[in-house]
């Protein structure tokens, strides 16, 4: 089966990584903008970051297979520092038109202060204003009451709920957010959010309509193969082809594609792989390493 895996900060993973992706049957990706861990200090950084989502990191992901896309935002932790925020609103306009810009994200609510409404708000409006999609990050705490009031916000200003991708879902949000025409996304994450086990439940009691799962891998203990292996589990757990297609595949590339920027035909054929390609006079290959040029050959020979 074919992958595609609507979160994951390949940033911060290793070229392993994104070939056990790819081995795995992961086609396409999208990487959100994110919290890096700890809190920058000026715009120029901002810029810098958001550069490298549609510059490196894309041609990075290219050299083994993977077609990368991404979403562009002011992540929720860093819109509490009012001052920076604001120059960091500045820019998103330089940003969010760009090829393979597929929507805005990931924002909302972390710890739901009056800081991170007032730029989720901004950024909705700047979403709503370039017609792209919105990817929403609910937050770890008081996440039910931080869910209903990120979809709340959304249809306040105007968006309509397909646009919106709610995202880090879990058994207490799921319904609401169908019920409401909201798309459902879960992070398949090792202890926290949700477990891929816990993930075939869901998709048993709720179908597959507007769910999409993710490995939302990042800098810390994740696992950037959650989306092949929860299908691998519903697959034992008799979950239909169609139904493990949708969640796993179709409902995140129906969802995001709506930006107009995101083409399955880009990668339902296998892509062509040239490793002796560079990216401003670098590449990822070490050494003496030989140039990869299909996806069956070994990385190093």
């Amino acid at each position: 089966m074919k992958f595609f895996d609507p979160h994951v900060h390949m940033t911060s993973r290793t070229t392993d990584d994104y070939q056990a992706m790819a081995d795995a049957g992961v086609v396409g990706l999208i990487e959100p903008a994110f919290w890096l861990g700890q809190p920058r200090t000026g715009v120029a950084t901002f810029k810098d970051y958001y550069s490298s989502l549609i510059g490196w990191e894309r041609f990075r992901s290219s050299q083994f297979g993977i077609k990368h896309y991404c979403t562009i935002g002011l992540n929720s932790r860093e819109a509490n520092n009012e001052p920076l925020a604001e120059q960091v609103m500045e820019i998103l306009p330089l940003f969010i038109y760009k090829e393979g810009v597929v929507g805005v994200g990931e924002i909302g609510f972390d710890d739901q202060t009056a800081a991170e409404e007032k730029f989720y708000r901004a950024q909705l409006l700047l979403a709503k204003e370039a017609s792209l999609p919105v990817q929403v990050h609910t937050p770890h705490r008081d996440k039910k009451r931080g869910t209903q009031r990120s979809m709340d916000i959304a249809l306040d200003c105007g968006l309509p709920a397909g646009m919106v991708i709610i995202d880090h879902n879990n058994e207490e949000t799921v319904q609401e957010v169908l019920e409401r025409g909201f798309w459902a996304a879960f992070t398949i994450y090792p202890f926290t959010k949700m477990g891929n086990e816990r993930m075939v439940e869901v998709v048993k009691k709720y179908g597959p309509d507007r769910i999409m799962i993710n490995s939302a891998a990042d800098w810390g203990i994740s696992d950037p193969l959650a989306v092949p292996k929860t299908a691998a589990l519903m697959k034992q757990h008799g979950i239909n082809d169609e139904a493990i297609h949708l969640v796993t595949y179709k409902n995140a590339i129906t969802a995001f594609g709506q930006s107009g920027q995101l083409n399955e035909a880009d990668f339902t054929s296998a892509q062509q792989i040239d490793q002796s390609q560079k990216f401003e006079g670098n590449t990822v290959l070490r050494g003496g390493q030989q140039p990869r040029v299909d996806k069956d050959s070994l990385i190093i020979r």
